[in-house]
């Protein structure tokens, strides 16, 4: 293999030329096989822990829920707000918090915004009363939620290209991981601890898996290519040779030089407004985004109420529970319920990883979403029948939702919204699409309570059906296939 930095080379190479580069046989003949150094897998391992935390923490809120409410005396409202704290922290992280990735540095924030999610895992699990609660749920949220382009962006600008599609979405199947990992927790700690203040054990026992994860980030090397636009060309040839290093050695040497259009003329200035108003740029805001936001609405709605649902819908329960042992019995009942369902998460985002490249994200997407409306159909049919096929009919309708939900839209729209906008336009576009599907995540989160007490479970899972197909119908309409472009 020829050493980019060897002196045969006219033009010395940016980042990507090493990054990119793979063996070749003695013939001349090119190994299409990606090896990744051992430095590049302890970076995609860490960005998945993001993904991973964020589906544990919003899945166990869901558990936790009951007893927050009964310790704290609250009611459908309260429940809203509890629901919808960590996403709005999400909404709002991912803009204010991710934009300083481009002013600090991805190793900064990605340092940073761990340490951020510790230190409020702490305040909520020793928290005195309900509005502290609520600012460490937000809190928790703030740093979830600037994990979302630090984590991308971290795996996409040190991860060869062949390899990056499946990387990013494989770190993005730790969202489910995480869903089945917190409604375990959530489990063992009710069976060994069935007291009102569970809950708080529930959030103190990721505060361990987290402190590792900090470790672990403080060890990787800053992105090379964040560093090459900055200016600082002798520290992005340390970073390459740190995140590249081989045994045996491999570069022996890194070279690099500002490209002559950064010594000449600074970057252009993008203005956020031209993905509104620039025509082939609009359709593109559109596509990443309604759908994102739809998507939102049922997943994380689902997401965090699956338990209330359940436990409400489960012949088992204890109706009317007024003391704290039948408040612990319904909600571990409900949360082995939601445990059983979320397997299905995993195995959705297993074909998501398997089909994306193969059917192409507009499929997979439309099907979802039309998949996500047949299971939420079936869920609600569950309510009028009897013979035992209720319970049958809740679970495989919610089971079928998760399946279809990672398979399709939720996998697709989180790739989609970092490939289909213009290389100039992809972290505005991107960053508005993630905000705008957040937006209906906190929607859906602080309604949800409130329609289910106002207007009960079939109407509020036929509206999910709707906004199901109408994300099938926008997907379809504004589609823009990206399976095969290069990034």
């Amino acid at each position: 293999m020829q050493d980019p930095s060897s002196a045969d080379n006219v033009k010395a190479p940016n980042p990507e030329t090493y990054i990119e580069e793979t063996p070749i046989w003695r013939d001349g003949t090119p190994v299409e096989t990606t090896i990744l150094t051992g430095m590049q897998w302890r970076i995609w391992w860490l960005a998945c822990a993001g993904k991973f935390f964020e589906g544990m923490v919003v899945f166990m809120t869901g558990i936790a829920l009951p007893l927050m409410a009964k310790e704290f005396q609250l009611g459908a409202l309260g429940h809203g707000f509890i629901g919808s704290a960590i996403l709005f922290g999400i909404l709002i992280g991912a803009t204010a918090l991710g934009g300083l990735a481009d002013r600090f540095g991805r190793r900064i924030m990605f340092i940073a915004e761990m340490a951020l999610f510790i230190l409020f895992l702490v305040v909520l699990a020793f928290a005195p009363g309900f509005g502290i609660v609520l600012l460490a749920l937000f809190g928790i949220g703030l740093a979830l939620g600037c994990d979302y382009p630090t984590a991308h962006m971290i795996i996409s600008e040190n991860i060869p290209a062949k390899a990056r599609g499946r990387m990013v979405l494989g770190a993005f199947s730790f969202q489910a991981i995480g869903a089945m990992t917190g409604t375990g927790l959530a489990i063992l700690t009710l069976t060994w601890f069935p007291e009102l203040e569970a809950w708080r054990w529930m959030y103190l026992v990721a505060v361990v898996p987290a402190a590792f994860v900090l470790a672990g980030r403080f060890m990787v090397p800053e992105s090379a290519a964040w560093l090459m636009v900055k200016g600082r060309v002798k520290e992005a040839e340390k970073a390459l040779l740190h995140l590249l290093h081989r045994d045996p050695k491999y570069p022996s040497k890194v070279i690099l030089e500002l490209p002559s259009s950064m010594l000449q003329q600074p970057a252009a200035e993008i203005n956020w407004r031209d993905i509104f108003l620039k025509k082939k740029v609009r359709r593109a805001t559109i596509f990443a985004s309604v759908p994102w936001f739809l998507q939102d609405l049922g997943t994380y709605g689902i997401g965090i109420f699956t338990p209330i649902i359940l436990a409400s819908a489960l012949g088992e329960s204890r109706q009317h529970a007024g003391s704290v042992s039948d408040l612990i019995y319904n909600d571990l009942l409900a949360a082995k319920g939601a445990a059983l369902i979320d397997i299905l998460l995993i195995v959705g985002i297993l074909f998501a990883v398997l089909l994306t490249d193969r059917v192409g994200r507009i499929r997979l997407q439309v099907i979802g979403f039309i998949g996500c409306a047949c299971g939420l159909a079936l869920a609600a049919a569950g309510n009028h029948v009897g013979g035992g096929w209720d319970i049958v009919l809740i679970f495989a309708g919610f089971m079928l939702f998760n399946f279809m939900t990672n398979m399709g839209p939720n996998a697709q729209t989180y790739l989609i919204a970092g490939e289909v906008f213009p290389v100039a336009y992809r972290g505005t576009g991107a960053g508005f699409a993630a905000s705008f599907a957040k937006i209906g995540a906190v929607m859906t989160a602080f309604l949800f309570p409130v329609l289910l007490k106002e207007i009960g479970t079939d109407a509020l899972l036929l509206i999910l059906v709707g906004t199901s197909v109408l994300g099938a119908v926008v997907t379809w309409s504004f589609q823009i296939e990206t399976r095969d472009l290069p990034t």
